[in-house]
């Protein structure tokens, strides 16, 4: 392949695509590249097919290697090892635009690498593995219905700015990304301040000049070295099989399908699905995966055709009608808040745990290290689907779905100054049939007033879908499972009654229109707001009080120069005053102190003892002080956890005194006044008969006056 490269000005920053100089023997390759951050993207494809199993056997992995900004790892190994959740979560940002683009019955293995191979702190590598995905996949002889284009918009002090810096998205009220065709949406992404559905649906749209200048400068590689797509054998399935299965299921699929329970409605289905494979596997020997398929297939169009056709869905709802709801409060007796949120077949358990400073998250990525004092996980369990699977780590779906949660609730979390504490809700599905990740957000939202944390408003979630056909269309307020499997799209939004927080669409058609997507974000409004009224209805606003267990963390500020001698050699000090008082310390670069106690008595008693090490000394102030050495001229007295002065000889008493240790001795209390402090050397200087009573001289002023008065 002949080296080609290609440029387009894309917002404020240059794309460079270019092909034919490295990974040659890939079936597709781009170095994609903006200022100094470079993704090598790779697509290969397996010149073998697989059986179909009933989805896309795509894998797309994203990694960041960490000489692209040149650091070395942590760790043993010092070597890149499992990915980062970021890394799959940008792994999943390239997966879902690509995948509805290849032909429903290519049936190949294929594989989507994207490596961040250098990084200049600025530029973001995640829109450029997406660009880079699209161009390599279509540049190939892999079958693809490709391009599309990818772009990052934010909405920063009221102006949308197309693929802005790292810097600049820290100022964002808006931050997305979208990929599409130059006419068509495919994929959204984005967190939000509690912004409109008008303003999103402006930004969407101020994004498609962008994605159609990257479909064109990829269009115009393909006309350049663009391979012929490969033919391949798609795995068909025998007609007469297909008509025998449809004959026998046909009508009982359709019954079975408006059975209200989804555990009694699997159950009906494995049943018919065992039936059938009995009656034609003598006929068709083994053919069970394939009966299976076209089973499945037979529900989706049943569903479709009954959405579509017949205007109602199989459970019975209107379109946009929301499955019954259910929440109860702090059912967990020990965790510091807690919600059950059940919505139809889908329920899910948060559980809010407060913990202080150390118990921040920290991450580690090309941007540098920082911290997560705000934390969500969600847990998928097999028994929520009624499954039997191997318990491992957290999957995709799981980093996923608490990954949309966590964003849609961020922005109702208070300020570490308002609330010093490290926030983990933990979010159990119990049971799933549908948008379990906005049950999260939900049961999240509530469980965070129970804890009593000064949220000031409620966040709900609702999942939309739609069905799209020969014209005809359909949007679905609050989907359940068969209506995401079989439907076009899911788009999840999640907000308060002032607006969006967060969104996330995914579709399974090429694109949606504009109009399309105004409609269902108008139905998702009117969704969200019916969901919030059922939590006000429970809990409106915070509990006064934390949970009785939970701890108690205040937070006080000292000068960021007297830190180490509260931390002390090895750490010396502050174990010491975590030991006698029972709490937990962080300290700030700035200054800032976070300490963590179950009581007032303990908090207090660290306060006091932090202060008396950070005090300085006022000059006119009266301290109790100690003697800690002697000297000819003078004793050193201790007056401040860290600071001693000079009680010279001279200022110890109102006579004349031959030695110090006439009057003091070590270890002995004094009562001393502070005379002076120098302002470069911080040296003391201290005076004890400043507050001891004159008397010689009160004696002389007193003779003095009778003799004045005899006279």
């Amino acid at each position: 392949m002949e080296y080609t490269e290609l440029k387009e000005k894309i917002g404020n920053c240059e794309i460079t695509l270019q092909t034919g100089k490295v990974a040659r023997q890939a079936d597709g390759a781009i170095w994609v590249q903006t200022g100094g951050t470079i993704v090598l993207v790779t697509a290969v494809s397996s010149k073998n097919p697989s059986s179909y199993k009933g989805f896309m056997p795509l894998t797309v992995d994203y990694r960041e290697k960490f000489y692209a900004a040149g650091k070395i790892p942590g760790g043993f190994f010092k070597r890149e090892g499992r990915p980062y959740e970021h890394e799959i979560l940008r792994s999943r940002l390239i997966d879902r635009p690509v995948r509805p683009l290849f032909p429903k019955d290519y049936t190949y293995e294929t594989q989507v690498l994207a490596s961040v191979i250098s990084f200049d702190q600025e530029n973001e590598p995640d829109i450029l593995g997406i660009i880079g995905a699209s161009a390599a996949l279509s540049i190939s002889d892999i079958p693809f219905n490709g391009p599309f284009g990818a772009v990052r918009i934010a909405l920063i002090e009221g102006e949308y700015v197309v693929n802005p810096t790292v810097t600049q998205r820290e100022k964002a009220t808006l931050d997305l990304v979208v990929a599409g065709t130059d006419k068509d949406i495919i994929m959204v992404e984005g967190t939000a301040i509690e912004v409109s559905e008008a303003t999103l649906l402006e930004v969407l749209k101020a994004a498609q000049p962008a994605l159609s200048k990257i479909v064109k400068i990829q269009q115009e590689l393909i006309k350049k070295i663009g391979k012929p797509k490969r033919e391949y054998e798609p795995d068909i399935i025998d007609p007469k099989l297909d008509k025998a299965v449809r004959k026998l299921g046909t009508e009982k699929i359709r019954e079975l399908i408006q059975t209200e329970s989804k555990s009694d409605r699997q159950d009906l289905s494995d049943k018919l699905s065992n039936s059938v494979i009995e009656k034609l596997i003598e006929e068709y020997p083994e053919s069970e995966g394939k009966i299976n398929l076209i089973m499945d297939s037979i529900r989706g169009e049943i569903i479709r055709k009954m959405i579509l056709d017949e205007k109602r869905r199989s459970d019975g709802r209107d379109f946009d009608e929301i499955r019954e709801i259910s929440i109860e409060l702090g059912i967990l007796p020990r965790a510091h808040g807690s919600a059950l949120f059940t919505r139809g077949e889908t329920q899910a358990l948060s559980a809010v745990t407060l913990g202080t400073k150390l118990d921040e998250q920290k991450i580690e990525d090309l941007e540098g290290e920082s911290f997560k004092s705000f934390i969500l996980h969600y847990n998928f369990p097999p028994f929520s689907v009624g499954d039997v699977r191997p318990i491992r780590g957290p999957g995709r779906r799981e980093i996923g779905h608490g990954n949309l949660a966590e964003r849609s609730l961020q922005n109702i979390i208070p300020s570490e100054e308002t609330f010093p504490y490290t926030i983990r809700i933990v979010s159990e599905i119990l049971e799933s049939n549908g948008s379990s990740s906005m049950a999260t957000v939900c049961s999240g939202s509530l469980s965070l007033m129970d804890a009593g944390i000064p949220i000031k408003t409620h966040v709900a979630g609702i999942a939309m879908g739609l069905v799209i056909e020969n014209g005809k269309h359909a949007i679905l307020t609050d989907i359940k499972g068969s209506e995401d499997h079989y439907g076009d799209m899911d788009f999840k939004v999640t907000g308060s009654e002032k607006g969006i927080n967060a969104f996330q669409m995914d579709v399974k058609v090429p694109g949606i229109s504009f109009d399309i997507i105004e409609k269902a974000l108008s139905q998702a409004k009117d969704g969200r707001e019916f969901i919030l009224r059922k939590m006000n209805e429970v809990i409106d606003k915070p509990r006064s009080n934390l949970a009785p267990h939970a701890p108690r963390i205040q937070i006080i500020h000292i000068n960021h120069e007297k830190i180490g001698e509260v931390i002390g050699s090895g750490g010396k000090v502050i174990r010491s005053i975590q030991e006698e008082t029972s709490t937990t310390i962080a300290i700030e670069p700035d200054g800032s102190v976070f300490i963590s106690a179950l009581d007032t008595d303990s908090m207090n008693s660290a306060i006091k003892i932090i202060e008396s090490i950070v005090e300085e000394p006022v000059v006119g102030a009266i301290y109790n002080g100690t003697v800690v050495r002697i000297q000819p001229f003078g004793a050193f007295v201790k007056i401040t956890h860290s600071c001693e002065g000079l009680l010279h000889i001279s200022e110890i008493e109102h006579r004349r005194i031959n030695k110090v240790e006439d009057v003091l001795k070590t270890g002995e209390k004094v009562k001393v006044k502070v005379l002076a402090v120098d302002p470069e050397s911080g040296k003391i200087r201290l005076s004890r008969k400043a507050l001891l009573k004159k008397e010689r001289t009160s004696n002389i002023n007193r003779d003095d006056k009778e003799y004045r008065g005899n006279n």
